[in-house]
């Protein structure tokens, strides 16, 4: 009798204080909700999106230029101490160059934006090869192709479409995570809508 007890307590305590998709799906809709909004006005502004990610990575190689150095000096005698310091310097002064002006920065992106979705194509291609008749090759094969569009039709805008090109897939990407937020939300709220409609009503 104590061991069905502290079960239904346990599980009582567990539905108490854990996270329930059922009880959360609200604040999960909303946080997708404003997840997405920012993706759309990333699409709508795809300059100044790209330009404050650039600036966001210059200050971050900055920061990480100012670690690797105190670290060398804080690892005097260690072989590798050098190498930290070189590393140091060399983020320090791409940070610098980049947050002094961001325009280039964005065009050393787009060109990094296009040899990963050449590199994403080329694998989704060999992958879906690989995978001969299991499922979901065809949606695989789709993927490596439209991946491989993407990197040529970037470089055939580059060096133009650099204003807009990073912006224009960060707002996308935002978008598209705030959407799967709000499916996710859903499904969590038709969950609690199932769970309501099954209880038994009370005399």
């Amino acid at each position: 009798m104590e061991t069905i007890m502290s079960s239904n307590t346990a599980t009582a305590d567990h539905e108490s204080y854990g996270y329930s998709l059922k009880r959360g799906w609200r604040t999960l809709a909303i946080a997708g909700g404003v997840v997405g909004l920012i993706g759309l006005l990333a699409i709508v502004f795809p300059l100044a999106t790209g330009i404050s990610v650039t600036l966001v990575i210059g200050a971050l190689l900055v920061l990480s230029g100012i670690v690797h150095g105190a670290h060398a000096f804080t690892a005097r005698g260690w072989s590798g101490s050098m190498w930290q310091l070189a590393l140091g310097v060399i983020s320090v002064v791409a940070g610098v160059l980049v947050l002094a002006n961001p325009v280039i920065g964005l065009v050393t992106l787009t060109l990094l934006a296009i040899a990963y979705l050449l590199a994403d194509g080329v694998a989704e291609l060999w992958l879906s090869m690989r995978m001969a008749d299991q499922p979901g090759r065809m949606s695989v094969a789709a993927s490596g192709v439209l991946s491989l569009v993407l990197a040529g039709l970037l470089w055939i805008g580059f060096p133009a479409d650099a204003a807009w090109a990073i912006g224009l897939l960060v707002g996308i990407s935002l978008f598209m995570t705030g959407l799967s937020m709000g499916i996710v939300a859903i499904t969590g709220r038709n969950m609690e809508e199932t769970t309501a409609a099954g209880e038994p009503r009370a005399a």
